[in-house]
């Protein structure tokens, strides 16, 4: 009996000590698995090849970095982004990302987030607001810019054509915010020194392929031949346009100048196929650099207020037989 009792306290220090290795290593373990950083991104919707492609692209670098995404689709509802941005402060994030729908009303939950301690970053589009602070860098392209090559190349087209008069209609994107802003501010600033130009009309196609297909229709009925050239903010719209132009017996790419903005693989398809005069590049892929960012802004470090991809442009005064699969 003397024997059992000192048996059992010589056996409990060991036990102890193994429980406190044993519970070492799996520490050790876990955090050399657990992530680097807890990203919440609120994706503005599903409604372009564009907007799928940066979705996949962001969840294929979180993978590859090591962060952990918290993503959720708001369905092109702001209120479903803000409602997002709030859970993830309550989740307490390490960082927010979102892609805003339009630019303005973010004040408010943007401020929650500010003092939680929480840092923002816009992605693809921007707000606007009055607050300082708000936001910690802006991750997209250059949406004026885009306008401004869309712009020039159809002055060079225009040029080549010898045309006297160039009778324009836009369809634009989402009212408001500043894809379709931008855009159309760099084209018509562009446009505004050549006194051949003449916007006859600018119609929202809300970056959808059915608005811009009901858009076409309606212009094609109103001005018929003429229209001269189709500046589309987006290749969805452009795409949904085509077959309105052709069943109103016109021939898009010939009879009228085609310029789209995206550049994804199937307008790119179609610009090979001669029915697209122009599409403008605007990359999906910003994950890497979001990815990059939100690591920088957990541990403290500056970055950059903005940051813009390279882009380029595609047209028919190239040889594009060798370019590369757009991969979305």
């Amino acid at each position: 009996m003397f024997w059992g009792k000192i048996r059992k306290r010589a056996l409990l220090p060991l036990f102890l000590v193994t429980t406190v290795l044993l519970t070492g290593c799996g520490q050790r373990e876990e955090e050399q698995h657990s992530p680097e950083l807890l990203l919440g991104f609120s994706q503005l919707g599903t409604e372009s090849a564009w907007r799928s492609g940066n979705t996949s692209d962001i969840e294929k670098k979180a993978a590859e970095s090591g962060v952990s995404l918290m993503l959720e689709i708001a369905n092109r509802k702001q209120e479903d982004q803000i409602a997002a941005i709030r859970r993830f402060i309550a989740y307490q994030v390490d960082v927010i990302a979102f892609s805003p729908i339009v630019e303005e009303g973010w004040d408010n939950v943007l401020l929650e987030a500010k003092e939680a301690g929480i840092p923002v970053i816009l992605v693809d589009r921007d707000i606007s607001t009055k607050s300082e602070g708000l936001i910690s860098c802006h991750i997209g392209a250059d949406f004026y810019n885009e306008g401004v090559m869309a712009g020039e190349y159809l002055i060079r087209k225009a040029n080549s054509l010898q045309m006297d008069e160039v009778h324009i209609v836009e369809i634009t994107g989402t009212e408001d915010s500043t894809p379709m802003r931008q855009r159309q501010a760099g084209f018509m600033d562009t446009i505004s020194s050549d006194p051949r130009m003449q916007v006859i009309e600018s119609v929202n196609g809300d970056f959808l392929k059915s608005r811009g297909a009901e858009c076409m229709r309606y212009l094609m009925e109103k001005y018929g031949d003429d229209i001269d050239v189709v500046f589309s903010h987006n290749d969805e719209m452009t795409l949904g346009a085509l077959p309105e132009i052709e069943n109103a017996g016109a021939v898009p790419g010939k009879d009228i100048i085609i310029i789209s903005i995206d550049g994804g693989q199937e307008a790119i398809d179609v610009l090979k196929e001669g029915k697209i005069n122009c599409v403008v590049e605007c990359t999906p892929m910003l994950g890497q650099e979001l990815m990059d960012t939100a690591k920088k802004l957990k541990n403290g470090e500056e970055v950059e207020k903005v940051i813009h991809p390279n882009e380029l442009f595609f047209s028919d005064e190239q040889d594009l037989s060798d370019l590369a699969p757009r991969g979305y």
